[in-house]
């Protein structure tokens, strides 16, 4: 379960990005964050991946308390998420399997293992027939499903996606919401923040909304 809390974000300045942000997502749950543009969508998805801190308020993510974790204790923390935001932060000089391999390298996987799931991975994205190309030479929509391959390749609790579908056409974006099902389906927690209202007719999750920073429906 995710659990915030009073939570309030005030950047340097006295910009108040949050204000007073409480609700609850269960364990399994599909939710879409929406709201204008600046409504706070992202700053929400940074606050719950540990990215950034709240300024005040509590984030309870399974029993732990991010405000009260040590630095140190963070990157553990998220091994539980698979991130994709709209800054794919892709690697162009190395191919499709090894950008999908690199967290597996990072959490020191079994070579073989890491491999296979890279592998199943680029599959379920439909970008296995490509493992050995590079990214310049994918279109958006298929960057973008690499970036989703490399978020799942370790098998993550929570999913966190930031406007997933915002630069992609009709088709695509639909491939996507079907991916985001399919991962929903096996028990992913999956947290979208857009405001692609096509996507939300189509795969009817809970809409937890915000308003210039402040929580207007959940």
């Amino acid at each position: 379960m995710i659990a915030l809390s009073g939570v309030c974000k005030r950047y340097p300045g006295g910009y108040e990005a949050l204000k007073n942000i409480s609700f609850a997502i269960n364990t399994g749950e599909m939710v879409f964050i929406t709201g204008h543009s600046g409504a706070g969508k992202s700053t929400l998805l940074k606050l719950i991946a540990a990215i950034e801190r709240p300024t005040s308020g509590s984030i309870v993510i399974n029993g732990q308390n991010l405000g009260a974790l040590r630095p140190g204790a963070i990157p553990f923390l998220r091994r539980n998420f698979g991130l994709i935001f709209q800054d794919h932060k892709l690697l162009f000089d190395r191919t499709l399997f090894d950008n999908v391999m690199l967290p597996l390298n990072i959490r020191g996987f079994d070579r073989r293992e890491a491999q296979k799931r890279v592998r199943a991975a680029l599959d379920k994205v439909g970008l296995l027939s490509r493992e050995k190309a590079y990214p310049v030479t994918l279109s958006g929509g298929e960057q973008q499903r690499l970036c989703i391959a490399r978020a799942i390749v370790h098998r993550p609790a929570i999913l966190l996606a930031d406007e997933p579908t915002g630069n992609l056409d009709a088709a695509y974006a639909s491939d996507l919401g079907d991916l985001f099902t399919s991962f929903n389906q096996v028990g992913v927690t999956v947290i979208i923040a857009t405001h692609d209202e096509n996507l939300g007719d189509r795969l009817k999750p809970r809409a937890i909304v915000l308003n210039h920073g402040e929580l207007a429906a959940s």
